[in-house]
């Protein structure tokens, strides 16, 4: 039987219990991607409050990546040893780090400007580009101690789009087909094990991008397994518009669990879900009729960072979370009921 409270042993990876912070956007780091303080600060207290692994928020793998303003960035060797003190405050409480890499959008340069390109009308060079990108910020992550990365290809940035047929609609090697644009995913994994050592790889992937004519379960699936006998060595299932409203504890929770459990049915690697979840019950319920391995956590830690340690010590703790995503219009993306509890 699983239990949350347990260990969880992965590759390259070892959690202490199955609670894993999933990546949320926090927007508060400088232009070129350095740290603030505010920043080591979220992140000593979410490995304070006990959870057992962390993701970090939406780092770029590149500069001149102007989706949003405050992203974090591995793409200059400079900002490693700020990357370095973020991993060490977080692993003084035996807590692994991943850090996810992401692309908000692919730009090209035009006579000094920077101009969004969709997929269709980059070039191959600029493909194989965008693969370089990430393979270098995956050697910059392991430089900087992090325990592994995630490959953001989900909640419609750039990988999500490559990989989505209502936006890539390319004839060549990269389009046309399910594996045909799911082949960045493959290289970028394939150059980051040939490039690092010991760090775990995993993907966080839209279980559909709830869009006219893009990404469904049954192609999602599909592009799942394909990474899994690629060598993945974990799969986060999310999906496109992620933060459902009205979630209450026992009534709606883990509305991505019945397409994880499939993919996890599917793949030999362990499947972490996301998506609404709130009571510990609950969240051991899914561990035990399927065969997800793990649970991530968003807005809940941001309301209450410390609420695995909360559910440790009482298992009938429920989140304080009301799902109303007032943290997404407010500064630093925190809990606007922080404080007033």
């Amino acid at each position: 039987m699983k239990k949350i409270f347990e260990p969880m042993k992965m590759k390259h990876i070892e959690t202490k219990n199955r609670l894993i912070r999933s990546a949320t956007w926090e927007g508060i780091a400088n232009p070129d991607g350095s740290i603030t303080k505010e920043t080591y600060d979220i992140y000593e207290e979410l490995a304070k409050g006990g959870v057992g692994a962390i993701i970090t928020g939406f780092t770029s793998v590149a500069l001149h990546d102007y989706y949003f303003d405050g992203m974090m960035r591995l793409c200059d060797d400079t900002l490693i040893p700020q990357y370095k003190k973020l991993v060490d405050i977080i692993h003084a409480e035996r807590t692994p780090v991943i850090t996810q890499l992401a692309l908000g959008a692919y730009y090209r340069e035009k006579n000094g400007h920077f101009q969004q390109v969709e997929p269709d009308d980059m070039t191959v060079e600029e493909i194989n580009y965008v693969i370089r990108q990430f393979i270098d910020a995956a050697v910059c992550a392991k430089e900087a101690g992090f325990d592994g990365v995630q490959i953001h290809a989900a909640h419609f940035f750039f990988l999500s789009r490559f990989i989505s047929p209502s936006v890539n609609h390319r004839k060549d090697a990269y389009g046309g087909s399910t594996e045909k644009r799911a082949r960045i995913l493959l290289a970028i994994m394939d150059g980051i094990r040939k490039e690092t050592e010991g760090l775990h790889i995993t993907i966080k992937i839209n279980s559909s991008d709830f869009t006219f004519g893009g990404l469904e379960k049954t192609e999602s699936l599909a592009i799942c397994k394909l990474l899994d006998q690629a060598g993945i060595d974990s799969i986060e299932v999310s999906g496109n518009g992620t933060s459902v409203s009205g979630i209450r504890p026992h009534v709606n929770e883990g509305y991505f669990a019945p397409f994880a459990a499939e993919v996890a049915d599917n793949v030999s690697c362990p499947v972490i879900v996301v998506g609404g979840f709130r009571s510990l019950d609950t969240m051991e319920d899914v561990l035990n009729k399927t065969k997800i391995e793990l649970i991530s956590l968003s807005r809940p830690l941001l309301r209450e960072p410390n609420l695995p340690n909360m559910m440790k010590n009482n298992p009938t703790a429920i989140s304080k979370c009301v799902s109303c995503n007032a943290c997404y219009s407010s500064p630093s993306h925190k809990c606007v009921f922080r404080g007033r509890d």
